[in-house]
């Protein structure tokens, strides 16, 4: 029998302070553990697929610090190169030969991007790459679809996903309507409301942006012709077409979704596996498009940490590990295996479930679905989900404190780790 109780009490003492420092007493929203209830388990330390809480309680990890961790937490060859790194310097807010390094990297491994510039974060990369797309267009609207997230910028805060999701905020206070009033919103895999929306803004939409897989309203996965869809359409008006793939660069393929579904956009924004754990974003496109950027153009974008190089170190040595042979084979397979164990448990268990997996990014609904947008996710059984997450805590497996994000695998998870893992999914879904 499974132990079902953990102890919290260091967890508990130090969320309660935080409540008194921070808002919430995190540093970002989800981590509160609002949509599932109870309070949030507090880390101590991280390695391969394991976490350790302040109690000294193991779990087995399905966030992946939200994605970064596709080699496992603190893989020692990513921790041997940051410690030689850190001997030279932590920042050097100047130019480091391995921004050059990991530049190169990425252009050979993304079919769309010939240039590319690091920021900080996936929000820093969302920014840049929507001022650059209307700047190249001239144009000032865009196309967003509902539950896609692309960062809390003012402009992408409509029908948002993410933590907007978790915590059931329609929008957010402090955005002024002329932030938004640019941006128009489309339900996912539906092209005939994209191509409505661009018949009635004719020569004023610079472009289409989103999460080829969605992953902040819970993994949704493109219907067949949708993404090539998109591509036709935006040539034929004369837009971008814009991948957010800071979920699924470099973890659904070597080259992101845009490799995965043989679709090239225009740009693409990257984050979490690049920079290996540590912060970091990117975005990146055709030459001439990029060529637009300061100093090389007009379009003005800044960062004093930006190509730093403990976090250009820790991307390389992840890049350079996922280049083994294999890695995205055992991906692919470990995460199916989790993904289709959970809806045969689900369905055994009789309770109406449906999700998936492309490579190592996974998710499960409970609702019957089948789930193409955000408003099929929401009719999701979000009070099971809470039970069902809480449950799985307190036998030691750690899942997004949401039923509308995504999860993760990494080559660090074992197969003892998937059968464990659907052995504990069984005992709580028998108890639901």
């Amino acid at each position: 029998m499974v132990n079902t109780t953990i102890k919290t009490t260091k967890s508990q003492e130090i969320f309660a302070a935080a409540q008194t420092l921070m808002p919430g007493g995190v540093s970002s929203p989800v981590r509160a553990f609002k949509s599932v209830g109870g309070q949030p388990i507090v880390f101590d330390r991280v390695k391969g697929a394991y976490i350790w809480d302040v109690d000294g309680n193991q779990y087995i990890d399905y966030v992946g610090t939200w994605g970064p961790a596709i080699c496992g937490h603190a893989h020692p060859e990513v921790i041997a190169a940051l410690h030689e790194a850190l001997e030279k310097g932590t920042s050097f807010g100047a130019p480091s030969a391995l921004e050059n390094v990991l530049a190169e990297m990425v252009i050979d491994a993304v079919p769309s991007i010939e240039m590319v510039r690091f920021v900080n974060s996936g929000t820093e990369a969302c920014m840049g790459v929507l001022r650059l797309m209307r700047a190249f267009t001239n144009r000032d609207k865009i196309i967003k679809f509902e539950g896609c997230y692309h960062g809390h910028a003012d402009t992408f805060l409509v029908k948002a996903g993410s933590g907007v999701a978790t915590l059931g905020l329609p929008d957010s206070p402090g955005v002024p309507k002329a932030a938004t009033s640019t941006t128009l919103t489309a339900p996912y895999n539906d092209l005939e409301s994209v191509k409505a929306l661009f018949e009635e803004n004719r020569d004023e939409i610079a472009g289409v942006i989103l999460e080829p897989v969605v992953g902040n309203a819970g993994f949704i996965a493109p219907d067949a012709g949708f993404l090539e869809g998109l591509r036709e359409l935006t040539h034929e008006y004369g837009a971008l077409l814009v991948f957010d793939e800071v979920m699924t660069g470099f973890r659904i393929a070597y080259g992101g979704a845009q490799e995965k579904f043989g679709v090239t956009p225009d740009l693409t924004t990257l984050g979490k596996v690049i920079g290996g754990g540590l912060p970091v974003g990117a975005y990146g496109g055709r030459r001439d498009i990029m060529s637009m950027v300061a100093p090389a153009g007009p379009v003005y974008q800044a960062g004093t940490l930006s190509g730093n190089p403990l976090a250009m170190t820790a991307g390389i040595k992840t890049l350079e590990l996922l280049q083994k042979p294999g890695t995205y084979d055992y991906l692919e397979r470990i995460t199916k295996k989790l993904a289709d164990g959970l809806l045969q448990i689900a369905k055994e268990t009789g309770h109406a479930a449906c999700g998936g997996q492309i490579s190592a990014m996974f998710g499960l609904f409970f609702t019957s679905g089948p789930v193409h947008n955000y408003e099929d996710a929401k009719k999701s059984d979000t009070a099971k989900f809470g039970r069902f997450h809480r449950g799985m805590l307190e036998r030691g497996v750690y899942l997004a404190p949401s039923q509308f994000e995504a999860g993760f695998t990494s080559f660090a998870h074992t197969e003892e780790d998937i059968d464990q893992t659907l052995a504990v999914a069984r005992d709580v879904m028998s108890s639901l």
